[in-house]
């Protein structure tokens, strides 16, 4: 499925988050702060759009997804980053390997979302710092209702004018409309070893921003 979006997933995101998932990366490097020479796991990188910034930074960043349709089109266009294919719940990597490990959008997508927690923690280092950036509830009720409509129904409507895979992006509205709130998220993450768990709404609660750190 990943792979079938992926060359016009970049265009597709834009659209659908109105430009809004530009500030949202943003918001994700300056909640991992990364420091020149570390090293940082952006893991279901996709086409490496969210990993670029880290790479700006200095930081020693890797691209990693298990759509090898999404490396494909990445290493393309950025042939300067080392695009890794991982399954996220056994990664690639060895113990505690990376500074700092993220992941925007993805986690819904693993089969086992406790056992990627998990696995993020393994390969973080001692102290490293964990950040999610995933789609969650309105704090407002009222647009929470208008959002879920715009999920079901116009999300579907206007990914076939543009994605490349439309019904990709059913599957989306409905993986969105399934996933915990900011609260239940917070704590899946810290059931899986992680500490200090906090998290930031972004955009009215539509995405929330979880940070943690490994003991």
């Amino acid at each position: 499925m990943f792979d079938d979006v992926a060359p016009r997933y970049d265009l597709t995101n834009d659209v659908l988050s109105m430009g809004q998932d530009r500030r949202w990366r943003k918001q994700v490097i300056d909640a991992v702060a990364p420091a020149a020479g570390e090293r940082v796991l952006d893991l279901a990188a996709g086409t490496g759009t969210s990993s670029q910034p880290f790479a700006e930074r200095g930081a020693l960043v890797v691209p990693c997804d298990f759509s090898v349709g999404m490396l494909r089109v990445g290493k393309k266009a950025k042939p300067y980053l080392p695009f890794v294919a991982g399954d996220g719940t056994r990664l690639p990597f060895g113990d505690d390997t990376f500074d700092a490990v993220t992941i925007s959008f993805g986690l819904r997508n693993i089969v086992d979302t406790d056992a990627g927690l998990r696995e993020l923690r393994r390969v973080t280092k001692p102290g490293g710092r964990l950040v999610v950036c995933e789609f969650s509830s309105p704090t407002w009720a009222p647009f929470r209702t208008v959002y879920l409509e715009y999920l079901m129904k116009t999300l579907p409507a206007v990914a076939r004018a543009v994605s490349s895979s439309p019904d990709a992006y059913v599957y989306l509205a409905e993986s969105i409309r399934a996933w915990p709130d900011q609260p239940g998220l917070a704590a899946r993450i810290q059931q899986a070893g992680w500490t200090g768990v906090e998290w930031k709404n972004l955009s009215g609660g539509i995405v929330a921003l979880h940070r943690a750190r490994k003991a």
